[in-house]
């Protein structure tokens, strides 16, 4: 299957609400690689490869998010994998 690279940026109250640790739960089990990070501005994004159905679903989780957050907007970019992950982590911030 080809892989497809998605870059997401979340925005709302989703800092400090356990939300990267959600996207990464649900990376793992999809099967995606690549990282999630909070964002100085206050936002979350997310950078990940994978199959593209693996990737929507990611997409569509990212509407909802945790219990304690709130979700205004999220902004996605999709791209062609570069194959740069091997993993899904949680990053430093940027």
């Amino acid at each position: 299957m080809a892989q497809s690279r998605l870059r997401a940026v979340v925005q709302g109250r989703v800092q400090g609400v356990g939300f990267r640790y959600f996207v990464m739960e649900r990376a793992i089990l999809l099967r995606l690689t690549g990282i999630v990070r909070n964002l100085r501005s206050g936002d979350v994004e997310l950078v990940a490869e994978g199959e593209r159905g693996a990737l929507e679903a990611m997409a569509a989780s990212l509407k909802s998010g945790p219990r304690m957050s709130h979700v205004e907007n999220v902004v996605n970019i999709w791209l062609d994998a570069t194959g740069e992950f091997t993993s899904f982590r949680i990053a430093d911030t940027q």
